[in-house]
């Protein structure tokens, strides 16, 4: 199969998207920095796959796009809460978060400083943009381009739809009950704490190459 973008900004379930595709069996990657990174992962979120999904698409032909959508109410305090976490390490010119984290996220929330994200309304501003970009990037091209919000019930059975999978019912609780909620609150290591042989690393060692689709 074809490479799976997932293209939702950060606190819109990517983690919880990942679980269930780690359960489907596909090799996933939950943020990926390396070339090896995109050539082993089927399935692969977050950073930089939000900010790159313009190369990605001219890269990887046949790719499909899901990009997770997330209510304003339930974003906002999460991503607020997110960036205060990250913001030195954002910023830090002597080291912090690696060079594409640092790039894909001050472009995402650009002008990136720390007025701007405790502002609200400049972070949902930010959110507003990426999704209008994100839907006129794809629009009319269904085929390769699904957008789902995984708190609605249907979105599991929209997921299966899109990928052409078929489950048994009986076998699969998910599709009852839905995505499990992963990382709530002010928890964020949830996929660190998933054991799963279809886990691909995002590093290699903790370091970052140069991407394959940017060359």
């Amino acid at each position: 199969m074809n490479k799976i973008f997932i293209i939702g900004l950060p606190r819109t379930g990517t983690t919880s998207i990942c679980a269930a595709m780690l359960e489907l069996d596909f090799r996933v990657a939950h943020t990926a920095y390396t070339e090896r990174t995109f050539y082993e992962a089927q399935v692969l979120a977050d950073t930089p796959i939000f900010c790159d999904y313009p190369d990605l698409d001219r890269a990887y032909p046949g790719a499909k796009f899901i990009y997770l959508a997330r209510a304003m109410d339930k974003w906002l305090p999460s991503i607020q809460k997110l960036l205060a976490r990250m913001h030195t390490n954002l910023i830090r010119d002597d080291g912090g978060f690696n060079p594409i984290i640092k790039r894909c996220y001050q472009a995402i929330f650009a002008p990136y400083n720390l007025d701007n994200i405790n502002d609200i309304e400049f972070l949902a501003q930010c959110y507003q943009q990426h999704q209008s970009q994100v839907y006129q990037y794809f629009k009319g091209r269904e085929d390769d381009f699904l957008s789902i919000d995984i708190s609605d019930s249907k979105s599991y059975k929209q997921l299966l739809n899109f990928l052409e999978l078929t489950i048994d019912i009986n076998d699969h609780e998910a599709l009852g009950v839905g995505f499990e909620k992963l990382n709530v609150g002010s928890k964020i290591t949830a996929w660190k704490d998933i054991k799963n042989t279809l886990k691909v690393d995002s590093t290699n060692k903790g370091r970052v190459t140069k991407l394959p689709y940017l060359k």
